[in-house]
């Protein structure tokens, strides 16, 4: 009987119609696939076929991944790349016909072996009756705590002592520390947000506290941060006593609409707009605009997905829904900037920093991997490896503009129709 890399490289080329561009390292120790490829695909047991049979797809090779069914050795990256264009964004050109599928279904049956459908790892997010509906209060507190309560640790370990969450702002290039260009995207929001001493900031998605921080040690604003995840809350007031600024911020666990004590002259959201999905933003956007003061500032920071012919086919990503970010969605920037406006902000400005999430995720990236121990130690490796993979992945769709990231400025424009804003861009960011 042939060897089993030499049998799955044949059935993938047969299923993809097409070369596979990667070499395959199989159980039985067995290699086959280009010699000089930049990576070779392990698949360390019959499982991981068997978990594609059953989810095929993304769903299948993600549970494989996270399982460590599956692993890559070599050139992370570039495999993630090739995988990429061979199964997430693969179109109908070039697939198999029937016959050819059919038949090669029959020798994954065979490759897989006998044996159930394998469990879901169990990091995988459960979501039922029980949480509510989508995007209801007590489901989004659930999906919240799913991605951000598996540790201050860990995420010590992979943001960095800024312990931010969100893109870097890096002012010259790739130049630079990734604390330093986390510090100049926090002082870049303070300075469109024109915050002086004794104003109040409202930071929606607060996280571990580093804007609230930034805003009222350098800016001398009163800033009150929300968030839903026990952990960051618990985090960002142990950071702000250590600071002495007890008394100048406040940190709830909170969602955004149960925010009363408005008006703020300035509100930040920095990576939490994602989370509030397609079917709340109006609510979201309304919401901001009743708790900000007229004249006032919003900077809505948000990943921005690619706009399609049809909006009504978008579909969320398997992996990221099931792993990452439960109930996440992206939504095109002209249609964000749409929902900004229909709320009744006049929107000011749009700076696009793609490029600057690509380098930071992939210092994130070589933080948990140059960590990997500690990380394993401090979660478990099934998470470890959905943030390995989240992260690298995510800096190739933004390298290859399959997704964005932007800073929207809009203002609470009174109806007489001064914004407050000075005339020019290089003014109000001096």
């Amino acid at each position: 009987m042939a060897e089993a890399a030499g049998r799955l490289t044949a059935l993938a080329e047969q299923t993809l119609g097409s070369p596979f561009p990667l070499r395959i390292r199989a159980w039985d120790g067995s290699e086959a696939g280009p010699p000089d490829a930049p990576a070779a695909l392990v698949v360390r047991n019959r499982k991981a076929l068997r978990r594609l049979l059953w989810s095929p797809g993304e769903l299948g090779l993600a549970r494989a991944w996270v399982a460590g069914d599956l692993d890559i050795d070599g050139d992370f990256y570039s495999a993630l790349d090739e995988l990429s264009s061979l199964v997430w964004h693969r179109g109908d050109e070039g697939r198999p016909p029937l016959r050819q599928a059919v038949g090669a279904l029959r020798e994954a049956l065979v490759l897989a072996g006998p044996g159930p459908a394998p469990a879901p790892p169990p990091e995988e997010a459960r979501r039922g009756r029980r949480f509510g509906g989508r995007h209801s209060p007590r489901r989004d507190r659930a999906a919240i705590s799913h991605h951000y309560d598996v540790g201050n640790d860990f995420y010590e370990l992979v943001l960095g002592p800024s312990m931010v969450y969100s893109c870097a702002y890096w002012e010259k290039g790739s130049e630079g520390t990734l604390e330093e260009a986390q510090r100049a995207k926090l002082d870049l929001i303070c300075r469109k947000l024109d915050l002086r001493p004794g104003r109040r900031l409202l930071d929606v998605g607060c996280g571990w506290g580093s804007m609230v921080l930034h805003a009222a040690e350098e800016y001398g604003v009163h800033a009150t941060g929300i968030t839903l995840s026990t952990e960051q809350a618990a985090y960002a007031r142990k950071r702000i006593a250590e600071a002495g600024l007890t008394d100048r911020i406040d940190i709830r666990v909170q969602d955004y609409r149960a925010v009363s004590d408005g008006p703020f002259d300035a509100i930040s959201s920095i990576g939490m707009a994602e989370h509030v999905g397609r079917e709340q933003y109006r609510a979201y956007a309304a919401v901001l605009y009743g708790l900000l003061r007229p004249g006032g500032r919003l900077l809505n920071h948000q990943i921005a997905r690619r706009p399609q012919a049809d909006e009504g086919a978008y579909e969320v990503d398997k992996f990221i829904d099931r792993y990452v970010f439960p109930d996440g969605e992206l939504a095109p920037i002209g249609s964000t900037v749409s929902r900004l406006e229909e709320a009744g902000f006049e929107v000011r400005d749009v700076e696009a920093l793609r490029e600057h999430y690509a380098l930071t995720l992939r210092q994130w990236v070589a933080n948990i991997e140059a960590h990997w121990d500690e990380a394993v130690r401090l979660t478990t490796p099934g998470r470890a490896r959905v943030w390995r993979l989240y992260m690298a992945a995510s800096a190739l769709s933004f390298e290859q503009n399959r997704i964005g990231v932007n800073q929207v400025l809009a203002t609470r424009t009174p109806s007489g129709g001064d914004s407050g804003m000075p005339p020019t861009r290089a003014d109000w960011l001096t």
